[in-house]
């Protein structure tokens, strides 16, 4: 079971990859801000918040990559460095993974449907699925 302080520490490391997503962010630097071995903060991680530290941040990474792709004033490789991706390769596949649609796909396709939701809500409705579920139910 996961004690107070180890969850304040990890929800800190968790809004710290909310802010710093672009940023070369690893499970050792996060682990060393909240004081727990790599080991420890990556299972208590998961414990708290149903995914691994790495899954969190490239949750976050794709759903800036969306708004960014819809904006379509950049490459698809300027957005995967944009996002803090390394490999164009590795970007495409989670993305693809996650949307349901590879990035240059998704950044062809019309976005003007949703050009008067705000950016709040539209957020939610936009969110990357995780683990795999975009293969089992595509979005419309």
């Amino acid at each position: 079971m996961t004690s107070l302080e180890d969850l304040v520490r990890l929800r800190r490391a968790r809004d710290r990859m909310d802010r710093e997503y672009a940023e070369p962010l690893d499970v050792t630097a996060l682990a060393s801000a909240a004081f727990m071995s790599p080991g420890h903060f990556s299972r208590s991680f998961r414990a708290a918040f149903g995914e691994s530290p790495y899954s969190y941040l490239m949750t976050r990474r794709i759903e800036r990559a969306k708004a960014l792709l819809r904006r379509g004033d950049l490459s698809v490789t300027e957005v995967c460095f944009a996002v803090g991706c390394t490999s164009l390769g590795s970007f495409s596949s989670r993305f693809t993974e996650l949307v349901g649609e590879s990035p240059s796909a998704y950044r062809a396709r019309g976005h003007d449907d949703g050009a008067a939701i705000p950016p709040c809500v539209a957020k939610i409705h936009t969110r990357p699925v995780r683990n795999g579920e975009a293969k089992h139910h595509p979005r419309p």
